[in-house]
């Protein structure tokens, strides 16, 4: 009999042999630690052999891009290995592929690609002692079928293609054992992340940022939560003619099973390439979710990566992987519109006092709001236009305003309230997939949909652009 998976249909009966240890990512805290530990200390002694170079005469230009190149070649096999925060930290870098430098980025982009959404998974041995710790030992009577030779693995489980015992295909997500020490390993292990986005981002201090990483990833690991995130998402978005969530079909324990999404991930999409009308189409609709879907389910979307996103036979965009959503903060809504009125069309007082009313400029400190008003011309602009236009040269040239040196006030005294550090996860994320796609939007007019009295307020700043004012922040 031929089953759906296009071979010979599978006995229900998968064998006894025990787990294959090498199946399961290293979570034993010594283990991560080595590995993570030697990228600084491969770093060093790869820069002590380039300063052995530079004294024999070889060009600096050579021997420092040697060392970046394999650098990253070192981090990209690491991060790819491990789990938890570990490998979600190259997922984040994953993104910005286009704002790196491109002797780093370019030789690896295919790499940089996979750490979004692929990984050594655990071989069927450790899948099925895995699916007999979290469901006992007749999990195998829900399946008509299991595949446990093909899964798609992500930062802290992979996924299984499967038939549910009424004959609907699923998705089956198992969480990879011991993950959960795998991320308190992480959290012990703050520094060395830090270096590892450090070769990357030089200028930046990422502690803080791998630290609130680290605590995302706590809440991923509670599927119960995920599940109630995507029946949530999944009721709301019933019949819509532009999205497609999977229905939650069972969960227990670290097993988490949904409908399955027939089409193609993004990922894939993006490394076979793709018409500028369907990465417009497709752009315009991650952008409209990540903006829009916040008010539809009182959660915000914080993991919009390619590998999350599906593209369906009939044009909809799947939208998968509901683990790391937050509840919207409360009165997030009324600070909207006074944030875009006071930025567009506000003095540099106004959005200085605006600012520090909402706590992103604590009691004491004075922020160079002149340069800041700078980095965010650009979003401004976007604004403003019928159109805005993503590419990965525009990102590289916003991530290297964002690092410059004369930023250093701002990075020192501006504060991203927690209540919006999902929000702020989201936009970076968004941005970066939308640089990918290289898509052009109507981002204004999206926004509108989320806020309508941003049509009044877009055509004020656009009056005193006609009026010769221009469409810059810095304004007295």
């Amino acid at each position: 009999m031929t089953d759906w998976l296009g071979g010979t249909r599978r006995s229900r009966k998968f064998g006894s042999r025990p787990a294959d240890p090498s199946g399961h990512p290293p979570a034993h805290p010594a283990a991560r630690t080595v590995r993570l530990a030697a990228l600084p200390i491969a770093y060093a002694g790869r820069h002590a052999a380039g300063l052995g170079k530079l004294l024999h005469g070889a060009p600096a230009e050579t021997v420092y891009a040697e060392i970046r190149e394999r650098t990253a070649r070192h981090i990209f096999e690491v991060l790819g290995n491990l789990r938890g925060c570990a490998a979600k930290l190259g997922q984040i870098l994953a993104l910005y592929p286009g704002g790196l430098p491109y002797e780093i980025a370019g030789p690896y982009r295919e790499a940089l690609a996979n750490l979004q959404f692929a990984a050594p998974p655990m071989l069927p041995g450790a899948v099925h002692a895995a699916m007999t710790q979290y469901l006992g030992p007749d999990w195998r009577d829900a399946f008509l079928e299991f595949d446990d030779r093909r899964p798609m693995a992500a930062s802290i489980g992979q996924v299984h293609r499967a038939i549910w015992r009424d004959g609907t295909p699923v998705a089956v997500k198992i969480q990879y054992p011991g993950v959960a020490e795998a991320i308190e390993s992480d959290l012990r292990q703050v520094r060395h992340l830090a270096f590892v986005a450090g070769v990357m981002l030089p200028s930046m201090d990422l502690d803080g940022l791998v630290g609130e990483l680290c605590e995302g990833i706590r809440i991923e690991l509670d599927y119960r939560r995920e599940a109630e995130n995507q029946r949530i998402a999944a009721e709301k978005y019933t019949d819509d003619p532009e999205f497609a969530i999977p229905r939650v079909v069972e969960q227990r324990a670290g097993v988490l099973v949904t409908e399955w999404l027939d089409g193609e991930l993004l990922t894939t999409a993006l490394l076979h390439g793709m018409p500028s009308e369907t990465r417009d189409r497709v752009g315009a609709s991650i952008f409209r979710f990540c903006m829009l879907s916040p008010a539809r389910t009182g959660l915000i979307y914080c993991d919009p990566h390619p590998g999350n996103f599906v593209i369906l036979p009939d044009g909809r965009l799947g939208v998968i992987d509901f683990g790391a959503c937050t509840p919207q903060p409360p009165g997030f809504d009324d600070m909207i519109a006074p944030a875009l009125e006071a930025a567009l069309n506000g003095s540099a007082d106004e959005f200085d006092a605006l600012l520090r009313d909402y706590g992103f400029i604590p009691p004491g400190q004075d922020v160079d709001i002149a340069e800041f008003t700078r980095v965010l011309d650009p979003f401004v602009r976007m604004a403003l236009e019928p159109t805005a236009e993503f590419s990965t040269e525009w990102l590289r040239a916003r991530i290297g305003e964002g690092l410059s040196p004369r930023l250093d006030n701002v990075h020192r005294h501006l504060a991203m309230p927690p209540a919006l550090w999902s929000y702020s996860r989201t936009l970076l994320s968004m941005v970066a997939v939308l640089a990918q796609l290289g898509a052009t939007i109507p981002a204004g007019d999206i926004a509108i949909e989320r806020l309508p009295e941003f049509e009044a307020i877009r055509a004020r700043a656009r009056a005193r652009t006609a009026a010769g004012n221009g469409v810059s922040l810095r304004r007295v």
